[in-house]
């Protein structure tokens, strides 16, 4: 790993643990809950994380521009935009469900080269740089060696939006693997780059949802693309070991 990739995962987990440092406190506590446009919860909770990791990437980052779920974009002046979700995960943090967690990305020239997934309330954070390996809390990370369908546990975040928008697909993919549950949002990617989960589908995507997972995931030999099989960040996302990628998208195409 570079020297500069290095400096720049040190501050996209130090960003992160902020962010737990900001969202912890109120887990447990009443907090109201309001709807944006797209009928999607978020809290005080979402802001107030957003701002403190702003404030401290700013700070060491000032040329940088960053782009976050609640706040906006702000330009750089260079090659690097970080990619910031303070609570991917809303709705389990919402209902005291530990799988949220903080989404970090850097992107440099448009590719995510850093990714850091915090699952605060599980104590957990994955992270990579292109180059450098996966690690889950400084140990390495390695995808399963799962090769058939039959042996494979899938997750997802989702069971009615995947079924709506992918309902053969769906189906076919069930009723193929050996276990499905919906350890969702950012959890089931970090147990996906852990080697716990085989399969992890998300049906509906944003920038700020997925641009941190692409590094930790292919990292640690894993695949990740969208439900058309193209290996880019989209408005979808399968991710699997690699070795089942393929059967996957069979399965979902019919």
């Amino acid at each position: 790993m570079s020297g500069e990739l290095d400096d720049l995962l040190r501050i996209a987990r130090r960003a992160a643990a902020i962010a737990g440092e900001v969202i912890m406190p109120l887990y447990q506590s009443s907090l109201t809950v309001e709807l944006k446009a797209d009928r999607t919860p978020v809290t005080l909770a979402d802001r107030r994380a957003e701002e403190a990791v702003r404030a401290f990437i700013e700070a060491e980052c000032p040329s940088h521009g960053i782009i976050g779920e609640e706040l906006g974009e702000k330009p750089g002046d260079g090659r690097f935009r970080w990619v910031l979700d303070p609570i991917d995960g809303t709705k389990s943090f919402i209902h005291q469900v530990p799988l949220f967690g903080t989404l970090i990305a850097l992107e440099r020239d448009g590719e995510p080269v850093v990714g850091v997934i915090a699952c605060h309330a599980v104590g957990e954070t994955a992270y990579a740089s292109k180059g450098g390996g996966a690690f889950l809390n400084d140990r390495p990370a390695r995808v399963s060696g799962v090769t058939a369908l039959a042996d494979a546990t899938l997750s997802m975040t989702s069971y009615h939006s995947t079924e709506t928008l992918h309902s053969g697909g769906y189906h076919r993919l069930v009723a193929a693997c050996g276990l499905a549950r919906a350890w969702g949002d950012c959890y089931g990617y970090l147990a996906l780059a852990a080697g716990r989960v085989d399969v992890m589908l998300d049906a509906e995507m944003n920038l700020w949802d997925v641009a941190a997972l692409w590094p930790v995931v292919t990292e640690a030999g894993g695949r990740l693309s969208t439900w058309e099989g193209e290996n880019r960040i989209g408005d979808s996302v399968i991710a699997t070991n690699g070795l089942l990628h393929e059967s996957v998208l069979a399965a979902l195409r019919g």
